[in-house]
């Protein structure tokens, strides 16, 4: 039978990365509420942005207008944007972002286009430095819930290489929330704007519930409908000019809500890793406590038959 100290020292182990697990547990689900406030809190800002565009488009009805981030030209190369995360522990997350976008850079080398890496997170960079892929920039240690000075940072540096002609277009690859056991990896064009993606759909908002002790996602639509100007409505400035301002606006708003989403799925994936972890131990020290017990009474059952033995030799 196993020594049993070494038993006792195996469940005490086990039983204290339980607690290091549970913890790391509850503190993902806090920040997944702070990830689903933030949501909440820069909704009024998108919609109203999103119904001003939209009545912008409709009035000009995007004829003959040349602006820079509208415009298509042909495409010799593509800037990837990669959201990963700058720690583990959070399951397949991070191996599941990265492998979407290599098997994309590896579409775009088959059709003959080249490309260049933008990477969010630690994890991508490191992946992709390692194999010396061409990375134009890195960020790393955001703000775990992320910030719209950081989404401005990034959008400042993706509006430069396409403007400047360095890439053609821009494809956002990052990790969509479903829910806190799903997320999947989407891809997502970022520039050229479509003018047609503009009227935004009704979108979704997320919200972290518990129930009996079990955290839980609750989804629910939002509806923003979409109010045209006034036809009566006189501009001091040009129309044109009024979109050309706001489009920016309206990229660094697209790629908040991609680095919110990414956040949340992160953390969703690291409450269920840390969840499962957490189950495992519990089976574990089960387990390590059935050998234990059967270990002490194999050890009781030995010491009674020695003092028999000895007891029976003493009367002999």
């Amino acid at each position: 039978m196993a020594n049993l100290k070494t038993i006792r020292d195996r469940i005490k182990s086990v039983k204290n990365t339980k607690k290091i697990t549970e913890a790391m547990r509850l503190v993902a689900a806090a920040k997944v509420r702070r990830a689903q406030e933030q949501v909440t809190a820069t909704r009024p800002f998108a919609d109203r942005l999103a119904e001003v565009l939209y009545g912008l488009a409709e009035r000009l009805q995007f004829e003959n207008l040349d602006l820079p981030l509208l415009k298509k030209r042909e495409v010799k190369t593509v800037g990837l944007l990669v959201v990963s995360g700058d720690r583990g522990l959070c399951g397949g997350y991070n191996n599941n972002i990265i492998r979407y976008a290599e098997n994309r850079a590896k579409e775009l080398k088959a059709e003959g286009v080249d490309y260049k890496f933008v990477l969010v997170g630690r994890k991508a960079t490191q992946y992709f430095q390692r194999r010396e892929q061409p990375i134009k920039e890195t960020y790393m240690n955001l703000e775990q819930i992320p910030t719209a000075p950081e989404a401005a940072l990034i959008a400042d540096e993706l509006l430069s290489l396409f403007l400047s002609g360095t890439v053609d277009r821009i494809e956002l690859v990052y990790t969509k929330f479903v829910s806190l056991i799903s997320s999947r990896p989407v891809i997502q064009t970022l520039l050229p704007l479509d003018p047609q993606g503009l009227e935004t759909p009704d979108d979704e908002i997320f919200r972290l519930t518990s129930q009996g002790g079990q955290f839980q996602v609750s989804r629910e639509k939002v509806t923003s409908p979409m109010k045209s100007l006034p036809r009566d409505m006189i501009f001091e400035q040009d129309p044109a000019q009024i979109l050309e301002a706001l489009l920016p606006l309206y990229l660094n708003n697209q790629l908040l809500r991609a680095l919110q989403e990414s956040a949340a799925s992160e953390l969703a994936a690291r409450m269920t890793a840390m969840n499962n972890a957490s189950e495992n131990a519990s089976d574990l020290i089960r387990s390590l406590t059935l050998t234990y017990n059967k270990a002490r009474q194999a050890a009781i059952t030995q010491e009674i038959l020695e003092v028999s033995g000895g007891a029976e030799a003493l009367n002999g």
